[in-house]
């Protein structure tokens, strides 16, 4: 199978289900601005130290790759049982979430200012993801204004962009780097 399709060469692609949108539609936008995120994880991944938080990035990762899947599908009840569970990010993700950013923030010094982008090249990285995340949130803010999404999409997207700013602050400490405040 070949890479390219040429379908989408008019500016059109096709959502789960095979409805054919413009590539500039609002869903495509959520879902795109979510596989961004993903990516920028990617590269926060691929940044030394390469340990730090490494399984958690990863799982989030998968879990990034259903939430795309997820906001592709504009009718998830077309889809086939299998792939709506797979495409299913619950509150069991969001807490463990919430329960790395607990542990991340016990060995760091409370927040006194505002922390800038930026320390070393790992905590630059994960800034850099976040606010890919805030993006991503956004768009999926948007979509869920005009069409359903499921709760629980948005709250973990939060909650991520949390997770990626304090695990940035984790990544500058374990180096000895002081946050850059403002």
């Amino acid at each position: 199978m070949k890479i390219y399709t040429k379908t989408g060469d008019a500016g059109e692609t096709s959502l789960a289900g095979g409805t054919r949108v413009a590539k500039d539609d609002v869903r495509v936008a959520a879902y795109g601005d979510v596989d961004e995120a993903n990516a920028a994880i990617g590269a926060a991944l691929a940044t030394v130290p390469a340990d730090l938080a490494a399984a958690l990035l990863t799982g989030i990762q998968r879990d990034l790759f259903a939430i795309g899947g997820a906001l592709a599908a504009p009718e998830p009840a077309a889809l086939r049982a299998a792939q709506r569970d797979k495409l299913a990010v619950g509150a069991d993700r969001i807490a463990a979430l919430e329960r790395a950013i607990d542990e991340a923030e016990t060995a760091l010094a409370p927040l006194k200012r505002f922390v800038l982008p930026g320390g070393t090249p790992k905590a630059a990285a994960l800034h850099l993801a976040r606010t890919a995340c805030r993006r991503a949130e956004r768009s999926a803010v948007r979509l869920a204004r005009q069409q359903p999404v499921a709760p629980e999409i948005l709250a973990y997207l939060n909650r991520l962009s949390d997770l990626l700013f304090v695990l940035a602050r984790q990544a500058n400490a374990r180096a000895g780097a002081a946050d850059l405040t403002w």
